[in-house]
């Protein structure tokens, strides 16, 4: 089913990103920011948030001026969205669709950037959505994938003292510790780069999202000086050919040629 949305109001160009979900996005934001530069200059991009929910990334890059456009099959996360982008004073349009459908919503060659993040996860064809978002995104643009990685689960699950949910997750073809797990899915940089090359795309860069923040006591993001330390090393280890496989999430930027 598809519809249609709006909220529609002036856009500023402030976003906000504060406290420990700062020390968690900002990896993320750094990213974003220099391929919205890359791909559009200093102009207003055309953006396109798949399964973007209630506005998280999308209300702080209307924000910025951009145009953007959230496509998500809950109406529920529609409606929140409309009030967020409502109190932030922006424009945002939203469309209740399926993520395989993107091209017949938006139409081909319809965005400068697209952003998936936390869906490939639940979907059940990744690569056919893969392929809907190529087709979505202009040649030359980007699209911004954000997914569970399953070295980190199998970390984290070592950590609890879970050994053999730890093996399992290693084991398994979808990365799952069992069948209360309550991912359906998570992925290795070189199944998520495998994913991006085969739907037409090239894969430019991965980087590792929440490496030690979801390690460390949540007490520490309250301090202003330890945030601080803490997002220096995140950008740090983003990058870092080992420690980014450590991540929880793993996010990669693609290009459509």
């Amino acid at each position: 089913m598809t519809g249609e949305r709006g909220a529609a109001v002036p856009a500023q160009q402030t976003w906000r990103n504060r406290g420990g979900g700062r020390v968690r996005g900002a990896v993320l934001w750094d990213v974003l920011r220099e391929v919205l530069g890359r791909v559009a200059g200093q102009g207003p991009c055309d953006v396109v948030d798949v399964g973007g929910g209630t506005g998280g990334f999308a209300v702080p890059l209307a924000e910025l001026g951009h145009r953007v456009t959230v496509v998500d099959a809950s109406p529920d996360a529609l409606a929140a969205l409309e009030r967020r982008a409502a109190e932030a004073g922006v424009t945002v349009h939203a469309l209740q669709a399926d993520a395989g459908d993107l091209p017949e919503v938006l139409g081909e060659s319809s965005a400068d950037l697209v952003l998936c993040h936390s869906v490939l996860e639940f979907v059940d064809d990744p690569a056919a959505v893969m392929h809907a978002l190529t087709r979505v995104v202009r040649p030359g643009g980007a699209v911004s994938v954000l997914v569970a990685g399953r070295i980190a689960a199998a970390l984290h699950r070592a950590t609890a003292g879970r050994f053999d949910d730890a093996r399992r997750v290693l084991d398994d073809p979808d990365g799952r510790w069992g069948e209360h797990d309550r991912m359906p899915r998570r992925f290795t940089r070189e199944s998520l780069a495998e994913l991006a090359v085969g739907a037409g795309l090239t894969a430019r860069e991965t980087h590792g999202v929440r490496i030690f923040a979801d390690l460390v006591p949540s007490a520490l993001l309250d301090d202003a000086g330890a945030a601080e330390g803490l997002v220096a090393l995140e950008r740090a280890a983003s990058v870092h050919p080992v420690l980014r496989e450590l991540a929880t999430q793993l996010h990669l930027v693609a290009e459509r040629p």
